[in-house]
């Protein structure tokens, strides 16, 4: 099968297509010939070998994937050939078949395309875990959203109106981006490009919403906006870690989570589809309704054939390109 391989961890600039051996599915597993995978941030990372998982040279990147089964294991009772899969897993989906666990495997209703469903796996599912089980939204919340501009973060202020948030606030560091997030629904903005903006945080938000300020915060940036945002959060507030693009991870001083009631909680996707794999599978078809319901929009900014996965990965690490970036297979 054709397939992108990476033969070293010095980045995606040798990134190549090349053929690749695929056994039968093994215990637990299921066989896909894939038809749409989606570009993630990790994807770069595992490149570069600065991901925790470190899959064996040579290794195919892509973490998501959408397609047909072709071959199910004997123990598989959940999918059976022709079913119309989306794969979420650590690496493996830029390549023409893959072999997944059937529990890391979500069915795709038969009006969501292959190139839709692969823009709404890890990204969709991260956002809805961070806003509904970890930050428990309610649609009184003001909602403040860092990094928004990025995947998770669009599909946060997404998920958030379609879920009937009344107030979702978005904070950017770049503004000729604000459009992005206007767009995917964003009530008002907050800038946060330099330290004073960033130092009047608190202040801004509460400009914007007639002097309330933020219950749920979900949190992607660290560093000094993590710390400006636990300032801007509301008694009894929530704030929702889910990484540290800024680079900086932050340390907290207790007292002041203890003196405003505050609660600070992290997520990590990478665990929820072996602890809680009846949850995300639930939580995946939820984002599929509302797709299906028009509730919902994938947010695709480009897609690009197998070919040219150097450019997808490229633009993707570049930031060259608003919105999900779909390769088809």
């Amino acid at each position: 099968m054709r397939a992108a391989l990476i033969d070293a961890a010095t980045g995606i600039d040798k990134i190549r297509i090349g053929d690749a051996p695929i056994a039968a599915p093994g215990a637990g597993e299921v066989q896909i010939e894939v038809r749409a995978s989606s570009v993630n941030f990790p994807d770069i990372l595992m490149s570069e070998g600065a991901y925790q998982i470190k899959p064996p040279l040579p290794f195919t990147p892509g973490m998501e994937g959408a397609g047909t089964v072709r071959a199910v294991a004997p123990d598989v009772r959940d999918f059976k050939v022709g079913d119309r899969v989306l794969a979420s897993v650590e690496f493996g989906t830029f390549a023409e078949r893959l072999n997944a666990p059937a529990t890391r495997c979500f069915s795709i209703p038969e009006a969501i395309s292959f190139e839709t469903a692969a823009a709404v796996g890890l990204a969709y599912q991260t956002a809805h875990f961070a806003l509904c089980e970890r930050g428990r939204m309610s649609p009184d919340d003001v909602i403040l959203v860092n990094g928004a501009t990025g995947g998770v973060g669009l599909a946060a202020i997404r998920l958030a109106k379609a879920l009937g948030a009344r107030t979702v606030i978005a904070s950017v560091a770049t503004p000729d981006k604000s459009d992005i997030v206007k767009a995917a629904g964003a009530d008002a903005i907050v800038r946060v490009d330099d330290k004073g903006s960033i130092d009047k945080l608190k202040g801004q938000i509460a400009e914007a919403t007639g002097g309330k300020l933020a219950d749920l915060i979900i949190e992607s940036v660290g560093g000094d906006v993590f710390d400006a945002s636990l300032r801007a959060l509301a008694f009894r507030g929530r704030l929702v870690v889910v990484g540290f693009a800024g680079g900086t991870i932050p340390a907290v001083k207790m007292n002041y989570i203890l003196l405003k009631n505050i609660t600070l909680t992290g997520l990590q996707w990478a665990l929820y589809p072996t602890m809680m794999a009846n949850e995300v599978r639930r939580v995946q078809a939820e984002i599929f309704d509302l797709l299906g319901r028009g509730k919902l929009d994938a947010n695709i900014g480009a897609t690009y054939g197998l070919n040219e996965i150097k450019s997808a990965l490229g633009d993707m690490k570049h930031r060259r390109v608003r919105g999900k970036i779909v390769v088809r297979i």
